[in-house]
């Protein structure tokens, strides 16, 4: 039977306490922790993710039943102190999960992009893509083969998943004897760092110990430089997502032997060779708008991002009552959206042709669910005598793209 699937409420939630955070740097004049461009540019990969796990979500959760009820090692009951097991079982297998991600490149492609950002505020919470949470439900599968029933690992998960997301402010000082137990927004700050002191400290998500039982823990000491010892020069959406695999791609293109190839693929992160993404950036990425300049035409931007996050919500909603058509139409529109948007802050002239394309979906999909497919065409064709009557693309350029002095 259908119903309305009530997660769909921790997306306004979030942009409740986005907006408090907001708030509570204005207040103590700490408007710095936030960078428009930066901020929209977390956001628009958070929407994505959420969009997409959509889809893949209910997948695990019937392997995590296959698994607990066909591999369990052990079937262990639901009492209550098997939960206060479960928590320290479920950031033990964060922390690992973690760890590896940050030194294995395949799962770092995955992961870097968490990293991206130069920012640490609650918007980077969501700078979570979909490869990273197909591969961090492949390791959550290892606790019901533990044997811990898949309806109290679902609700561990999410417990865990919420006191992530408040660890990823700078608005909280230290807490030194919080810090004996719990990861605190200012470890956690240590793990986002890019100082060399910093690197590769911090992994576990709850629980402090396991940092300090595998020697990785680190107190903040100087203030961090948030973001990648080697800072991605793009806000697009799609060289954020897969300029690391075509890092990979290339090392393993030079890679003389299969040998060599697995162990750019298996290696550390930091043996990758550095000088193979300047390379690409030349390749494929445009020159940026001076940085004395800003982004002029926010509002447009803003309701392209909130167009997402409305229908993103409603999708999740009513996620069951939604046919086929229906959800390669959403999935087609935010994706579009949302590289827009990058491409938008990037001040790329080609968007002007995915404006039309996005178009071109929405009547396609109004005309479906009308029953008059065959209208679809006459989209394209009024497109081009109103593009031909009254010169859009270069009005487009104008006002679209343009920046302006600070």
């Amino acid at each position: 039977m259908t119903h309305i699937n009530y997660l769909a409420f921790a997306i306004p939630a979030f942009f409740i306490f986005l907006y408090l955070e907001y708030q509570l740097a204005r207040h103590l004049n700490k408007t710095s922790v936030f960078k428009y461009e930066s901020s929209v540019s977390n956001l628009s990969i958070g929407i994505a993710e959420r969009l997409l796990n959509l889809f893949i979500s209910g997948s695990f959760y019937s392997l995590f039943y296959w698994i607990y009820q066909h591999h369990a090692i052990f079937k262990i009951p639901n009492v209550w102190w098997v939960w206060v097991l479960l928590i320290l079982v479920t950031d033990l297998v964060w922390y690992w999960y973690h760890r590896l991600g940050h030194q294995v490149n395949v799962l770092w492609a995955a992961h870097i992009v968490h990293h991206q950002s130069e920012e640490f505020n609650l918007t980077v919470a969501a700078r979570i893509t979909v490869f990273q949470a197909l591969i961090r439900n492949l390791f959550w599968c290892a606790i019901p083969f533990l044997g811990f029933h898949p309806a109290m690992v679902i609700t561990i998960l999410m417990v865990h998943g919420a006191y992530s997301f408040f660890t990823h402010t700078q608005l909280v000082n230290k807490i030194p004897w919080l810090e004996y137990i719990l990861i605190t927004p200012a470890l956690h700050g240590i793990h986002h760092a890019s100082d060399e002191k910093y690197l590769d400290k911090n992994y576990g998500d709850v629980f402090v110990f396991w940092d300090k039982l595998f020697g990785t823990f680190q107190k903040e000491e100087e203030k961090p430089n948030f973001g990648l010892t080697h800072p991605v020069k793009s806000y697009s959406f799609l060289w954020q997502h897969f300029h690391y695999y075509l890092e990979l791609l290339e090392a393993c293109r030079r890679a003389p032997a299969f040998k060599d190839k697995l162990q750019i693929l298996f290696g550390s992160p930091a043996t990758l060779d550095q000088q193979i993404r300047p390379s690409l950036e030349k390749r494929y990425l445009q020159h940026k708008a001076n940085q004395n300049n800003r982004f002029k035409f926010r509002g447009y931007l803003n309701l392209q991002v909130l167009s997402s996050v409305l229908l993103l919500t409603l999708t999740t909603a009513f996620y069951s009552f939604l046919d086929v058509a229906d959800k390669l139409f959403v999935v087609l529109f935010i994706l579009c959206t949302l590289v827009n948007c990058g491409a938008l802050m990037e001040q790329r002239r080609w968007i002007y042709y995915l404006e039309h394309f996005r178009i071109f979906i929405l009547f396609t999909y109004i005309f479906w669910k009308a029953a008059m497919p065959e209208f679809t065409l006459l989209a394209p064709v009024v497109l081009i005598l109103i593009e031909r009557t009254f010169n859009m693309r270069q009005l487009y350029l104008q006002y679209v793209l343009r920046y302006e002095e600070r």
